[in-house]
């Protein structure tokens, strides 16, 4: 209740945008277009009737996104989705600017800096980090560095307080930051919308295979990177039509939270570059135990 709250208030002031999502935070885009659209309609109407908003800008699920994807949630009545500036997709180009789906050129594209954001979300608290500690001053000379019309910083909500403690100083740094941004002129802060609104596209992008936030593949691997995982989303996904038959709201309701794309992560069996972050807030000792666990749920 503590979290509607302060979203209220946020609300309230005008400058926060609340944005479309996955109810129930799955991976329905890359399964089922009638699922997908249920709960993002859900999830839009939980917005309106919490905070007096209708979103009107998208971020799907771990920013996952392709053509396909941009495609269904343009259809669905948004003009502007947030997904990650991935090297591969890029290559020479900067993720500092707005730009279009290759397939629908109305919807505006906005591209995670994923070094930039990383640098809070990640390596803030990090004494091995070359950067340690993070000052506004120092973060403020490597925003004026970067190389673009609109620099796109997207972290968790939990990045404050849980991946990074209180004690790291993070929240002390973030009060810091926007009067350090603000003294400077050509620096400003704008929501989602105002920012496809401000900026004409640079080029639009050709995204055919699916990328992400997740790991350092940018990738589905992190969900769909082995045959437990695979194995684990086909059998959820083949329970729709007799779930969805029995009339039963109950067995829907946990039908769809099994969905939860957190399910599939704590299978994952990559455990060299990226298992800290697997392994962060895992509550099974081994992705197999996860995996197993699941498949008893769902049997």
């Amino acid at each position: 209740p503590e979290v509607i709250e302060s979203f209220r208030q946020l609300a309230q002031t005008g400058c926060v945008e609340f944005l479309g999502e996955t109810y129930y935070h799955s991976l329905a885009s890359l399964a089922n277009f009638g699922e997908f659209k249920h709960q993002v309609e859900k999830h839009s109407a939980a917005i309106e009737r919490y905070f007096g908003v209708k979103p009107t800008a998208f971020r799907n699920t771990e920013l996952i996104y392709s053509d396909s994807i941009g495609r269904d949630v343009y259809d669905l009545g948004f003009k502007v989705m947030l997904s990650e500036g991935a090297k591969h997709v890029l290559g020479w180009k900067s993720p500092d600017y707005v730009y279009t789906d290759s397939q629908q050129k109305h919807l505006r594209l906005l591209l995670r800096n994923y070094s930039l954001s990383d640098d809070i979300a990640f390596r803030f608290s990090d004494r091995g980090w070359k950067d340690w500690p993070l000052t506004g001053e120092k973060y403020l000379s490597w925003l004026k560095a970067a190389d673009g019309e609109i620099i796109n910083l997207f972290m968790d909500y939990e990045t404050f307080g849980e991946h990074q403690w209180e004690s790291t100083g993070i929240f002390q740094f973030m009060e810091a930051l926007p009067d350090v941004l603000l003294s400077l002129p050509g620096f400003s802060f704008v929501t989602p919308t105002e920012a496809a609104a401000m900026f004409q596209p640079v080029a639009s992008l050709d995204v055919h295979n699916f990328m992400s936030w997740a790991d350092a593949e940018r990738d589905l691997t992190a969900w769909l990177g082995n045959d437990m995982q695979q194995d684990a989303i086909t059998a959820v996904y083949r329970l729709e039509e007799k779930v969805k038959a029995s009339g039963n709201e109950d067995l829907l309701r946990t039908w769809r939270r099994l969905q939860t794309s957190d399910h599939f992560y704590y299978m994952c069996t990559k455990w060299f570059a990226d298992g800290d972050v697997h392994s962060y807030f895992n509550p099974y000792g081994t992705p197999y135990d996860a995996y197993i666990n699941y498949m008893n749920v769902l049997a």
